[in-house]
């Protein structure tokens, strides 16, 4: 647990100043974190050297789609979507003769490629949008899951699912609760009290539903493939991955609703 602490302390002492500063420096680190992130991936597999490459080259491509904000909602960019499509398909022709890449392989390349490349893209232009609408998304699946954590340890009795044995329903409500509250009050403090305090609430709660889907999300895939973390990058988190999982969801699902707060 100590080892834990300090070094989300240290990553924290480290991303803060990157969040603050915004811009290229930002959308840089978010490209670290792209190819990190990649690179777990392709450490589940043992894919090609080939479609690791084409892997790292397809994450960055879509987490690069977009840079503007003022097209947050309608902002898809289909040349590069369609070079992602091509790039991870056509290595099927040649390699599953080998056996080495398969058409299932393809598909759920795709499909992470597309999730980590979108949730990262969003988190470019929402904090390109402002600072503080960013601040709000990140720290909903951080405080879902830290009220989780310690109510799950205090009274955590029933388990939500075998997915994730340590987490309980208990956990899950009191985290969405006490999530939902403190990003309400930050929302009506910081970015807009004059919104619907119904529609914050109702929005902010939904948001760390999705927190703790991305959370379960990722613990089936680690299960799926018998892994405890994604790596050993982060003393006492894990690798990337186990650090965004729930922060992905959060990006995704906050776009839904950008034009109604």
């Amino acid at each position: 647990m100590k080892i834990r602490t300090i070094s989300g302390a240290i990553l924290i002492a480290v991303l803060l100043p990157v969040v603050i500063s915004g811009g290229k420096l930002f959308a840089f680190a978010i490209g670290m974190i792209a190819l990190l992130a990649a690179k777990e991936i392709n450490d589940i597999y043992d894919h090609p050297l080939v479609i690791k490459l084409l892997t790292y080259f397809s994450v960055i491509t879509i987490a690069f789609s977009n840079f503007d904000s003022s097209t947050i909602m309608f902002g898809l960019n289909y040349e590069k979507l369609s070079i992602l499509i091509l790039v991870l398909s056509i290595p099927i022709i040649y390699y599953q003769v080998k056996g080495k890449y398969s058409v299932e392989d393809a598909f759920k390349l795709l499909g992470f490629v597309l999730l980590i490349g979108l949730g990262l893209n969003y988190f470019i232009m929402v904090r390109d949008m402002s600072l503080k609408y960013f601040l709000y998304m990140i720290l909903i699946p951080i405080m879902t899951d830290t009220f989780a954590y310690i109510s799950g340890v205090m009274i955590g009795k029933h388990k939500v699912t075998k997915l994730s044995p340590k987490k309980s329903w208990e956990g899950y409500i009191i985290g969405s609760l006490m999530g939902t509250f403190i990003m309400t009050v930050y929302y009506t403090t910081f970015i807009n009290a004059q919104e619907s305090l119904l529609t914050v609430i109702i929005i902010t709660f939904i948001l760390t539903i999705a927190s703790h889907a991305g959370d379960l999300f990722f613990s089936a895939i680690k299960r799926h493939y018998n892994i405890k973390d994604f790596a050993n990058l982060i003393p006492g988190h894990g690798g990337v991955l186990d650090r965004i999982d729930s922060l992905l969801f959060v990006a995704i699902t906050f776009i839904l609703f950008l034009n109604i707060l």
